[in-house]
């Protein structure tokens, strides 16, 4: 059973040794990538490019037009792969502190599009994204620490990812037939189920340097904002959640 665990933080406990677990895994293989150490990073890989040509192929096969993909390092390529294959590509700023920012293929100069898939070239290329004025989304791309083989998934453990779709679900621009997936190195997928927790987001697709997971079985999606979930500081952190949690 996935969670067979006694108590909560029993399951916190075993989640938290999975994330160190696999750090050093990457770090001790020698394939983790800049930026370094990845302790309490989404961890950056060798391979990276691979994994994210293998994910971007079945987007592309899927006919999608708008992607959201998270801002970190090891997803880099998922972005300047999809902008080169002019698809509209929607990014949260770090920390979600500025909301987020549409990279358009059709705004982005000729030859620019690796700069743009970083985090400076974002802020230099990219325009503001009211979630009001978004349009559906077709996939959305996780960064990840560890994934198992049923769609389990742990970021670094502040909840960023599972925010970021929670606030596209409030307003209708995610739900079921939305695909979500990640691109990690081989080895942070783990045998074991990961316990989940009520706020955990699953993937449909694992895309690793080697292969491609497709995901059978129950699927954990955020349907709404649970405001009573969120650590106060951090509503008083993003403008989004101040508007939407934060009685006037």
């Amino acid at each position: 059973m996935r969670n067979s665990f006694k108590s909560s933080e029993e399951a916190l406990a075993y989640r938290s040794a999975l994330r160190r677990r696999v750090w050093s895994a990457l770090e001790e293989a020698g394939v983790a990538a800049f930026p370094r150490p990845v302790y309490g990073r989404i961890p950056n890989f060798v391979g990276a490019e691979q994994a994210a040509s293998r994910l971007v192929r079945v987007l592309l096969d899927a006919g999608v037009s708008a992607v959201f993909v998270n801002p970190d390092a090891p997803q880099a390529p998922v972005r300047r792969m999809l902008l080169e294959e002019g698809v509209k590509v929607y990014v949260s700023t770090p920390r979600i502190s500025r909301g987020f920012v549409l990279l358009d293929p059709s705004l982005t100069p000729k030859g620019r599009a690796r700069e743009a898939s970083t985090i400076s070239g974002l802020f230099k290329y990219g325009r503001a994204a009211d979630p009001r004025d978004m349009p559906r989304i077709d996939a959305f791309v996780a960064g990840s620490v560890v994934v198992d083989h049923g769609g389990g998934r742990l970021g670094k453990g502040e909840g960023y990812s599972e925010l970021e779709y929670a606030i596209l679900a409030h307003f209708k621009l995610v739900d079921e037939g939305t695909i979500v997936a990640t691109t990690v190195h081989d080895l942070q997928v783990v045998e074991s189920q990961i316990p989940l927790m009520p706020w955990d987001l699953t993937v449909d697709i694992i895309s690793t340097p080697t292969r491609l997971i497709r995901v059978g079985g129950p699927r954990q999606r955020p349907t709404s904002i649970d405001c009573g979930l969120i650590p106060r500081g951090k509503i008083l952190e993003i403008p989004i959640l101040r508007e939407l949690c934060v009685q006037a």
